[in-house]
């Protein structure tokens, strides 16, 4: 006799007790580890090898933090969610607004100011293709870093003479090299030197109907090992604080730093405004560009302004023969009285 019975598909099983207890920890312990790096971001804790290395990286951490988030929310564990949550809109609030043009603030009418940096990777740089960058982008403004004799010489063979007659050079073996270049006529101010070794070229320049603008072809010491924290921190915190009521400040160069190092937000608060977050490019990795590196880019390229100076665009430029982009900006500065 046939049964007509229908067959019931078995359910599945349950999961066991000890394997929701595992997938609970789990959520607890990534929760965990991403709140503790979303407070080193926050409270600006990053001290030593290897957090100051590994905070520039947040805004990947950021996008990762949202898996746990994911996972809690699937699972149905509303206090992991909870808390995943937090941590998420904390790295957010630090990391979204470089992504959002400030376009509301408005950009002030004055003289316009083009300027371009460029590491030139101990004077091995494209010579053409930096030139080529600075006429095809009517640069104003150039400066250099790890600028050597050997640099200075082939820039000036490429023809940036030319483009740029006005210099302000300290070519120097190795990484220590700084130099300004300009259309407009410049004041040689010196070279800054750290107790790094480390050095950057200063000058003034002169803009036709603009204030007198204060420049410096940044570079500090980098914070490549254990022992280099702490001249990066000295080096970041020596630079010159912005003058509202004197000259337009400049500080355009490789910081070594990205917006999530405490110890650039320092320099910030002296009176600057980063021209890539102004413009809603914060995000837009400046190094490593080399074919000999293969870890995730950093923003550490950057042209920070003095708060009285808009911004209309930056952009970012390959150039080979060098790990780091050309930042380029297109600045509007104050109007000289009168």
């Amino acid at each position: 006799m046939v049964s007509t019975e229908e067959t019931l598909p078995l359910a599945a099983p349950a999961a066991t007790p000890g394997r929701r207890r595992w997938l609970t920890v789990l959520l607890w312990l990534l929760v965990a580890a991403f709140a503790v790096w979303a407070a080193a971001r926050v409270f600006g804790l990053e001290s030593g090898f290897p957090t100051v290395q590994l905070i520039a990286f947040t805004p990947y951490a950021a996008v990762l933090s949202l898996a746990p988030l994911v996972l809690a929310v699937l699972t149905k564990r509303v206090w992991p969610a909870v808390a995943a949550a937090v941590v998420t809109v904390a790295f957010a609030a630090c990391v979204l607004p470089r992504w959002i043009s400030d376009s509301d603030a408005g950009v002030p009418d004055g003289p316009t100011l083009r300027v371009m940096s460029v590491n030139m990777l101990i004077g091995g740089a494209d010579p053409g293709q930096i030139v080529s960058l600075v006429r095809s982008g009517a640069v104003d403004l150039l400066a250099v870093q790890e600028y050597t004799d050997e640099g200075r010489t082939a820039l000036h063979q490429a023809g940036l003479d030319d483009a740029l007659p006005n210099v302000v050079a300290y070519p120097r073996p190795g990484v220590t090299g700084s130099a300004v270049y300009s259309r407009f006529p410049l004041t040689d101010k010196g070279y800054r030197r750290f107790a790094s070794d480390f050095g950057q070229a200063q000058a003034t320049v002169r803009v036709p109907g603009a204030l007198e603008v204060y420049v410096e072809s940044v570079h500090p010491c980098a914070p490549s090992d254990g022992d280099r924290d702490t001249c990066w921190v000295t080096d970041l915190a020596a630079q010159p604080a912005a003058t509202p009521d004197g000259p337009v400040n400049l500080l355009i160069g490789d910081f070594n730093a990205t917006l999530d190092h405490a110890a650039l937000r320092h320099v910030l608060a002296k009176g600057y405004h980063d021209a890539a977050d102004v413009a809603g490019a914060g995000l837009t990795t400046s190094w490593p560009y080399d074919e000999r590196w293969y870890i995730p880019g950093v923003t550490i390229d950057h042209v920070l302004t003095d708060e009285r100076v808009g911004v209309r665009k930056v952009a970012i430029h390959r150039v080979v023969g060098t790990d780091h982009k050309a930042v380029f900006a297109e600045l509007v500065l104050p109007k000289a009285d009168g």
